[in-house]
């Protein structure tokens, strides 16, 4: 068959493709935003990439359009689609009907950690030896010299045999379908990370998004696992509305069925203790991951593995030898005593989760944030009034006001002590290179490209 992605270069989409060519397909696709990583990886497997959007792109006609929630009426290539009365769907839906059939998928959703807790628990199971399929949201960060492990996380996808697990999205499918993505993944398991308000473009309130994980839940099997932290009002009101399935709770610290320890401030080393009904189960891991988000994340993906039959010490050993992911406190660079770290982090708490980590690691140094507001949440200016106490934590922040900001920045952040608004790149570099000295940690946090500022400051410290 011949599948034609429109918008095949989002993480989402292309890691899709990838598994749409393993399946023996012939695959091509669309986009306006072709660059590396994943451009180099939908090449390297034989697919053909097409600049923009354009209606000759589906002439002639391929056998099925998957279509990106990028996608919008008013494209050429929609428009053409709709017209020509081609066979489309929605990218979780293909990976529903072609992929997820008769699987056991295990399903990762919640507001943060998506990406990380998914990786972890595909990394779990894959270093148990069990060939389980994966879709995550990012590209791991593979030290291992096992060969099988490498097989499996050379790409951000793997299609793997009898299990899958899937970052589960709450965005919606696509401009025809407006569910939210993981209602289509119809899990076995299922991990309810945490709960927020998010994505503003779409939803209006907090509710609109628990409707939408409860659509998700009313589909779990009675012999399925939901597992999720304790305490979290926002997912037990949503379980409120009815739930059918056994509930597995986590807790950093407190007593619940699931119990993380931590043996080092942060994070580095912390005990995992499983209240069974046949006994309690245990084990430690060592790494070299930092936060208690972290640890958060860790803790329901060694649940989810145990759920599917590892056992709690082989999960702990796998998480002590995961390198993490990139984005996520990555460090791209140690340049004149002075470290850089990427972070994808882009929401008030996840801001306030990643520096919290950030000063229990980096001991004694000055801890500097750099900061762009670029999810459609935060350009709404739905959480002003929390980011300058989000940034709180760091020793100096520095925020990037992009243009055509629909609120005022500088305004929202007032006359916050160490934080200051700058409005263009160079003033920030300039800014990095007359304040930050040897012995300092910048963190930069964004969840797109923040024009390449990671490489010029590495440039201005050399």
């Amino acid at each position: 068959m011949h599948i034609h992605f429109l918008g095949i270069c989002g993480t989402f989409m292309g890691s899709l493709a990838l598994i749409a060519r393993s399946l023996g397909h012939t695959v091509t696709g669309s986009d306006t935003a072709i660059y590396p990583p994943m451009s180099t990886q939908l090449h390297n497997a034989g697919v053909e990439i097409l600049e923009g959007y354009k209606s000759a792109h589906l002439d002639p006609a391929p056998d099925l359009v998957v279509v990106g929630n990028v996608c919008k009426r008013g494209m050429e290539a929609v428009e053409y689609m709709l017209d020509k009365r081609l066979h489309y769907t929605s990218a979780p839906q293909f990976l529903s009907e072609h992929v997820l059939q008769d699987r056991h998928v295990l399903a990762v959703a919640g507001t943060h950690g998506k990406t990380t807790t998914t990786t972890m628990l595909a990394w779990i199971l894959q270093y148990a030896g069990i060939d389980t399929g994966f879709l995550i949201g990012g590209v791991p960060l593979v030290a291992t010299d096992d060969e099988r492990l490498k097989s499996a996380f050379a790409h951000s996808s793997h299609l793997g045999q009898d299990y899958f697990v899937i970052e589960a999205d709450e965005y919606d499918s696509a401009f025809f379908d407006k569910r939210s993505k993981f209602v289509h993944y119809r899990p076995t398991t299922a991990i309810l990370n945490n709960l927020e308000y998010d994505h503003a473009d779409i939803f209006p309130d907090l509710k609109a998004i628990q409707t939408q994980f409860h659509h998700m839940i009313r589909m779990i099997p009675p012999s399925g696992q939901i597992i999720m932290p304790k305490g979290v009002e926002s997912l037990e009101d949503t379980l409120k509305m009815g739930v059918w399935t056994p509930v597995w709770r986590t807790s950093v610290g407190d007593e619940a069925d699931w119990q993380a320890t931590l043996e080092q401030a942060d994070g580095s080393v912390f005990h995992v203790k499983h209240i069974g009904q046949t006994g309690d189960e245990t084990g430690t891991v060592t790494w070299g991951m930092s936060g208690v988000h972290n640890v958060n994340n860790a803790l329901v993906a060694i649940a989810g593995a145990c759920s599917v039959g590892v056992s709690v010490a082989t999960a702990c050993k796998a998480l002590s030898n995961f390198a993490g992911i990139k984005r996520r406190m990555e460090l791209i660079g140690d340049i004149g005593g002075v470290q850089v770290y990427d972070d994808f982090a882009h929401h008030p708490t996840a801001i306030t989760t990643t520096l919290d980590g950030a000063k229990k690691k980096l001991t004694g140094c000055k801890i500097w944030a750099v900061i762009e507001p670029r999810s459609n949440t935060m350009k709404l200016g739905v959480y002003k009034a929390q980011l300058a106490p989000s940034a709180s934590l760091a020793d100096g922040v520095i925020w990037y006001e992009p243009k055509g900001l629909s609120w005022g920045l500088k305004e929202a952040v007032g006359e916050t002590g160490g934080q200051v608004v700058l409005d263009s790149i160079d003033e920030i570099l300039a800014f990095i290179k007359a304040n930050v000295r040897s012995g300092d940690a910048i963190v930069v946090m964004s969840n797109g490209g923040f024009e390449g500022i990671h490489g010029r400051i590495l440039e201005i410290l050399t």
